[in-house]
């Protein structure tokens, strides 16, 4: 019945195939209903749903450039939400990470007074729940990061201005946002992302040096639409390294996540495939990231999104070479980490990558991970794995109403490495094919 789970011998084929056969002609649904024992069929569906405006996420700012983001731009009258249909069938975006934050600020007192705090403790997959235990593990170092910014030189200073607001933090240190006056527009500003690099423990110099320039090296040399642009690598007076990107003033998928719970299907459809359009393009330039997840997922105002952060980027085939070189080594965070990495030597970092990306889909579409990690004696996990051997299937994915949406999920999220599809078969499936992405998506603005 389900051509992508264990239980049919399609799934022994090669990924493309087993993507392609057997799935319903279907129209791609953009508005689904929770399912029920009375819910349509697809054919019973109507042919032109009913498209609708989400309105419990958030709006914001101004959209990338190449050269930094202007901070004052022309701004459409009152959009009706952060995502809408137009008339002509047009989705849109409008994103606004700040009043993303003002809200995460108000869960986070509701969580600190109590009256939340048993609620999240039920809910282990909850993104929630692993966003308050960050917030728990950052705690101590809040204190250091607002303490000043990074010494800066005269060279940050005349090429991107001067580090202000903080806009994100992590275990690689933080990010703020560096304002330089419009030398054209003495009214407007270009808006850089500058990201302050901590030294890790027992890191000297000569390996923090070689691996932020490590980094620095993989990253400036990608170009893409849905790659984030890195423009400079500098050292400030205490000789710690600061990296300076493009500014997305959109946010990170995750908090857009958090605050929206899930989000709609042409949404996430939308967000989706400019994540594998990315994917498919670092790895056809022989780079594999290792570590993606929706906090390393960052969006444009109007809904571009651009895969950042490749700290634990490597480069798995040279210029020269046409065979890649399997990796090793446990890397990313639980909840995205492909199963081979706990039980295999070496594996392909390409199946590591798109298994992630199937993490991620079900976080937007569902609002929660599928498991803590996906590792044999882990509860959720060992479920999943059951079930998709069952007629019934995993519900979560089962949940997904199409079935070309189905297959695909199932067969990237397929234990198996070797049978796992690559980025490029996903957008030639099916159900790729037919996801709609917005203009900006499109244009990386």
């Amino acid at each position: 019945m389900f051509s992508q789970k264990d239980s049919n011998a399609e799934s022994r084929l090669s990924g493309q195939d087993r993507v392609a056969r057997n799935v319903p002609e279907t129209a791609v649904e953009e508005v689904e209903e929770p399912l029920s024992a009375t819910s349509p069929t697809a054919s019973q569906r109507p042919s032109n749903p009913t498209r609708q405006s989400s309105r419990n996420g958030v709006p914001t700012v101004a959209s990338s450039l190449r050269n930094g983001s202007n901070s004052h731009q022309d701004t459409p009258t009152a959009p009706p939400g952060r995502f809408w249909t137009d008339e002509d069938g047009e989705h849109h975006h409008f994103l606004k990470h700040a009043k993303r934050q003002e809200k995460l600020r108000d869960i986070l007192r509701t969580f600190l007074s109590g009256k939340e705090r048993e609620n999240h403790e039920e809910q282990p997959l909850s993104l929630m729940n692993s966003w308050l235990d960050q917030v728990r593990t950052e705690k101590n170092k809040m204190a250091a990061d607002k303490s000043g910014g990074p010494n800066a030189t005269a060279t940050l200073v005349q090429k991107y201005g001067k580090c202000q607001e903080i806009v994100g933090k992590g275990a690689f240190g933080i990010v703020r946002i560096a304002h330089k006056p419009d030398p054209n527009d003495a009214k407007h500003e270009q808006l850089y992302a500058v990201k302050e690099f901590r030294r890790r423990p027992n890191e000297d110099s000569k390996k923090y040096g070689k691996r932020l320039n490590s980094e620095f090296c993989i990253s400036s040399s990608l170009r893409h639409p849905n790659v984030i642009h890195t423009l400079d690598l500098l050292s400030d007076a205490k000789g710690d390294f600061c990296e300076v990107m493009e500014y997305c003033a959109g946010g990170d998928l995750y908090t857009l996540v958090m605050v929206a719970h899930k989000l709609d299907v042409i949404e996430a459809d939308c967000f989706f495939l400019q994540l594998m359009r990315g994917v498919e393009y670092i790895h056809e330039m022989g780079v594999a990231h290792r570590d993606l997840k929706p906090e390393n997922l960052l969006l444009t105002t109007h809904g571009a999104l651009k895969i950042s952060d490749f700290g634990n980027g490597e480069c798995f085939r040279m210029a020269w070479e046409t065979e890649p070189h399997l990796t090793q080594g446990l890397c990313g965070s639980a909840p995205y980490i492909a199963p081979e990495e706990y039980i295999e030597k070496e594996f392909d970092p390409r199946a590591v990558d798109v298994w992630a990306c199937g993490v991620i889909y079900m976080a937007m579409r569902t609002g929660r991970h599928l498991w803590t990690q996906a590792k044999s004696g882990e509860e959720f996990y060992e479920n999943y794995l059951k079930a998709r051997r069952s007629e019934e299937g995993f519900q979560p994915i089962e949940s997904l109403h199409r079935a070309r949406c189905r297959n695909v999920i199932y067969s990237i999220l397929d234990p198996v490495a070797s049978r796992r599809i690559t980025a490029s078969q996903v957008l030639k499936s099916e159900w790729g094919k037919n996801i709609h992405v917005c203009k900006a998506g499109e244009e990386g603005l």
